[in-house]
């Protein structure tokens, strides 16, 4: 049974990081977020202690080390422009950190994090959950055996409608969330790279607070993609149904249905990180450049 601590608890994706801790059976010791909205620790970890200044936070891990309750994984779900931060606590701590997306938001910080993982031994488990959906595993199965010169047409929607309070939070702020591509779009772009290769050429149409669009050219493939947090971009049916959500992805306009089982994706990515077989570091040093150069692009 491995000890966990967790930074970032009363976020949104912090329960899914809860349950995988709690499936693949291990436990957590310890959580800290400076709101105090984390009931949900009662449902996985009840006897986690819990803290609300980061100051306490350290020095009970500190306490933890030294009285001999070896603390295996440091779990960051805090904000995005403090993921940094929060990484080399762990790595400093002695642990092994698993960090939710983005690791960082630049580049040249992936570099000096990989400069610390060869200094501690302790490796950065990046949480790049879609790489593990069966649809996705499949696609790139299909695209990698494609016959060679084969040029695929790719077209991918993602709506995820969000209220007032978005622009109000760290996330509405471009310098702290990375803004909507990042935000929103990494998950997709990791797994077009993952796929597909290397961009070779991007052209971006739209990139605001709360729509993206553009079109990426990889060399066996075109992809047209669009991000949104406007409701008003919802398809009709999915707006009737009582959805906030629409995904789409087709590959020569036969869609790549993977909707379903998004829950279950962070237990898959732990099981996998805990066998040592977990997406590494290194690995998202493409999709972090991508992105920070799509933040910068023009308009075409």
């Amino acid at each position: 049974m491995k000890n966990f601590v967790l930074i970032g608890a009363a976020g949104y994706i912090a329960p899914r990081h809860m349950k995988a801790i709690k499936e693949t059976g291990n436990q957590l010791v310890a959580a800290l977020d400076k709101n105090d909205s984390v009931g949900i620790l009662d449902t996985y970890f009840p006897k986690a202690d819990f803290f609300t200044e980061f100051e306490r936070f350290d020095r009970h891990c500190e306490k933890l080390k030294r009285s001999g309750t070896t603390i295996d994984y440091v779990v960051v779900c805090s904000p995005n422009y403090l993921h940094d931060a929060h990484i080399r606590f762990g790595l400093r701590l002695g642990a092994d950190v698993i960090c939710e997306k983005p690791v960082v938001l630049n580049p040249w910080n992936v570099d000096a994090l990989l400069e610390m993982e060869k200094e501690t031994g302790k490796n950065v488990y990046p949480v790049l959950q879609l790489r593990y959906h069966p649809a996705i595993i499949a696609l790139r199965e299909k695209i990698i055996n494609s016959p060679a010169g084969k040029k695929f047409e790719v077209d991918l929607k993602y709506i995820t409608s969000r209220g007032n309070w978005y622009h109000h939070s760290w996330k509405g702020n471009i310098d702290k969330s990375g803004g909507i591509a990042t935000n929103i779009g990494l998950h997709f772009f990791d797994v077009l790279l993952w796929i597909f290769g290397e961009v070779k050429h991007s052209d971006v149409w739209k990139h605001d607070l709360v729509n993206a669009s553009g079109v990426l050219q990889f060399e066996n493939a075109t992809v047209s993609w669009m991000l949104s947090i406007e409701e008003s971009k919802l398809p009709e049916k999915v707006r009737q149904a009582g959805k906030s959500t629409y995904r789409l992805l087709t590959v020569d306009k036969e869609e790549v249905e993977f909707s379903d089982g998004f829950a279950e994706l962070h237990t898959d990515a732990y099981r996998h990180i805990l066998a040592g077989a977990g997406v590494r570091l290194a690995e998202t040093k493409e999709v972090t450049m991508f992105l920070s150069e799509l933040r910068r692009q023009k308009i075409s």
